[in-house]
Order: structure tokens, then C-alpha cells, then sequence
């Protein structure tokens, strides 16, 4: 069994070749049922300004669809 990368106390241990040997690039991938889905909708002038605006447009459109969905 492999040396935990974390000891007893917190710290964490140096990383050697081995950890390296086995590490991935990235994030692992979601499973199918939390991937986000890419939608197309034509939207007014205004109404896409207005989402361009915003930091987070994506986030705000999906609040906004729960709370008027019910969900």
C-alpha cells in the first residue's frame, strides 16, 4: 500500500517520482448527469445586452429559469 500523501498531523509529505509517475494533467471529468448543456436561444437586443453585463450571465439565466420553473 502506498505512503499517504498526508501525515497524521496535517502536513503533507514531499511528492516524489512515483507521485509524479501516475499524476494527470487536470480536473477528472464530470459525470454525465452533472454536465452542463449548451442551449441556443435567440434573444432580444436588450434582454442579451443586458446578460452581457453581468459577471456571471450563465449562473444568473439558470437561477432565474429554477426559480420560474419551480425546480
Amino acid at each position: 500500500m502506498p505512503k499517504p500523501l498526508i501525515d497524521h498531523d496535517g502536513e503533507v509529505s514531499d511528492l516524489g517520482d512515483a507521485f509524479f509517475a501516475r499524476a494527470k494533467r487536470g480536473r477528472p471529468a464530470l459525470p454525465p448527469a452533472a454536465k452542463k448543456r449548451r442551449v441556443n436561444l435567440m434573444l432580444d437586443p436588450d434582454v442579451a445586452a443586458e446578460l452581457q453585463e453581468r459577471e456571471n450571465s450563465s449562473a444568473f439565466v439558470n437561477a432565474l429559469l429554477r426559480e420560474k420553473l419551480g425546480l
